[in-house]
């Protein structure tokens, strides 16, 4: 499956698309498996979010053989990501969040080259893939983004709790200008947006987890000037397009 001129046009007018049921459920199931994996124990870590709530995820800045890089290097996702770039891309990240039952706190306002402009990246030709390993609602804290947001352009990014967020006093001038979306997703669909599109989640009060798996690419023409280096920047491989369940 691969985006539409008009689903590329909606994404930059936009600054997210969504592609639903874009992984299998046996796929889902696999990546399920995975949150439980000693890839996400080892590289878990907690933040607060500005009430003192815990938001736990994992990251990881390394494709090596196991089912998150089999995901990120899925041709449903590399070659989409180089669709909607426009030029060829780098793997920069992949992380899971844990939000969990009851115990899963919230992800405050920001952008993702909020946190990336600081370390060093010179253009926003950047983006993010967002995958629902559980369903995602607004009763579990599905994730929320701002229409369009992303032609603000960068904004200032200060601690928010244990956290890094969008400037709290910049959020509340500009909220009302665009539309706030609830981006609830079955498992399996991906949501694509832009570096500088403007997300939040809230904490998760409800019985059911609301488990993610984020994938992040870098254009491979977009310097990074910070040292040392947070990816090696060499064209993303084109994995198999069955290589998750080679895991499940």
């Amino acid at each position: 499956m691969f985006f539409s001129a008009r689903e590329v046009e909606q994404y930059h007018q936009d600054g997210y698309v969504l592609a639903k049921d874009l992984f299998s459920p046996a796929e889902v199931a696999a990546m399920l498996k995975g949150v439980y994996g000693d890839r996400v124990k080892s590289t878990e870590f907690t933040s607060l979010d500005a009430n003192g709530r815990p938001a736990r995820l994992a990251i990881w800045f390394q494709l090596t053989d196991d089912i998150w890089s089999a995901a990120a290097t899925c041709p449903r996702i590399i070659n989409n990501i180089r669709i909607l770039l426009g030029e060829e891309a780098a793997f920069f990240h992949g992380k899971v969040m844990l939000k969990e039952s009851r115990t899963g706190g919230a992800f405050e306002w920001h952008q993702d080259f909020g946190y990336w402009y600081g370390q060093g990246f010179c253009y926003p030709r950047m983006m993010s893939c967002w995958v629902a390993i559980d369903p995602a609602t607004r009763e579990n804290a599905c994730l929320q983004v701002l229409r369009g947001s992303h032609k603000l352009g960068r904004m200032d990014h200060l601690q928010v709790g244990g956290q890094s967020g969008a400037d709290p006093r910049r959020i509340r001038l500009v909220e009302d200008l665009f539309e706030r979306v609830y981006c609830e997703m079955s498992p399996g669909s991906v949501l694509f947006f832009h570096c500088n599109l403007l997300h939040s989640s809230g904490p998760n009060e409800s019985d059911h987890h609301r488990r993610s798996f984020i994938m992040c690419y870098n254009a491979l023409g977009n310097p990074q000037f910070a040292e040392p280096r947070t990816g090696e920047w060499r064209p993303c491989p084109v994995g198999s397009d069955d290589a998750i369940l080679k895991f499940a």
